[in-house]
């Protein structure tokens, strides 16, 4: 009886053993990425599931502005993908000094890339029957409220742009006409919701909402291009598992799931 017992305690102390191994395994991995990719990533958190079981991912999905602030605050992240050059550039000390005089050094140097590109549309709601057919129709009685990502929203700046570069962005917001969003999502929102006449987001986030239609895309030349750099932060303790991940994001299981959302992949 007492051997009976000695060997189920073993056997016990075994099976916890184990399981405090395997918990300990687990690595998990913080990524800090755009609003934009909430969708598109939340689906290649299955796929990568089952190539590295071994690691939990965790997402924080915001404005790039907000992630960028968060993570010059100290808050912890091993991968950051930005809708923008700009809020990269502050985070990466060897960016064009001449350009980017503030950047600073939380980016793994080697580890940054174009993950993907997108395209600028004008989205109004599917039930709308104002004529809105074009960017130009934004200054015109056709539009009473336009909502747009703020200062710090990168789909905000490429907005600004187009509007600047057709001579408009002073009189829309003279006469009143825009409300700001703080990310992408946020904009989206208000024209799934018909609060607002139309909106300008990426063609992933119109592929993705609910109520809504596409009418327009930005003319050609109108903003900066939209690139979605990546990297690994300097600040991570999973190096290896950051860099791994990344590399899997360009992959062809991933490159399928951005393009069906409507994302581009850049030549690499």
């Amino acid at each position: 009886m007492k051997k009976l017992l000695a060997a189920v305690l073993c056997l016990s102390l075994l099976c916890a053993g184990t399981a405090v191994a395997a918990e300990a395994a687990q690595t998990e991995l913080v990524v800090f990425a755009a609003a934009s990719m909430t969708e598109a990533l939340t689906q290649i958190a299955d796929l990568y599931r089952k190539v590295a079981p071994d690691v939990t991912l965790v997402f924080n999905f915001d404005s790039s502005g907000t992630l960028q602030t968060q993570i010059e605050e100290g808050a912890q992240a091993d991968v950051f993908i930005s809708a923008g050059q700009k809020q990269m550039n502050a985070l990466d000390v060897t960016a064009d000094a001449d350009k980017n005089p503030e950047g600073q050094d939380f980016v793994m140097q080697g580890t940054r890339f174009d993950l993907l590109t997108n395209t600028v549309v004008l989205i109004v709601p599917q039930d709308s029957d104002r004529g809105i057919e074009s960017f130009d129709d934004v200054a015109t009685d056709k539009v009473s409220l336009i909502a747009l990502g703020n200062s710090d929203v990168p789909v905000g700046q490429y907005a600004q742009d187009v509007f600047t570069w057709l001579g408009v962005w002073d009189q829309l917001n003279a006469e009143g006409k825009i409300t700001f969003g703080t990310n992408v999502k946020e904009v989206l929102s208000q024209v799934e919701n018909a609060a607002v006449d139309c909106g300008v987001v990426y063609i992933s986030d119109a592929v993705t909402g609910a109520g809504i239609r596409v009418v327009a895309s930005a003319p050609a030349g109108s903003h900066k291009p939209v690139n979605y750099p990546a990297a690994v932060l300097k600040r991570t303790a999973q190096e290896q598992a950051a860099k791994a991940f990344l590399m899997y994001l360009q992959g062809d299981d991933c490159t399928k799931v951005f393009t069906d959302i409507g994302f581009q992949v850049p030549e690499r």
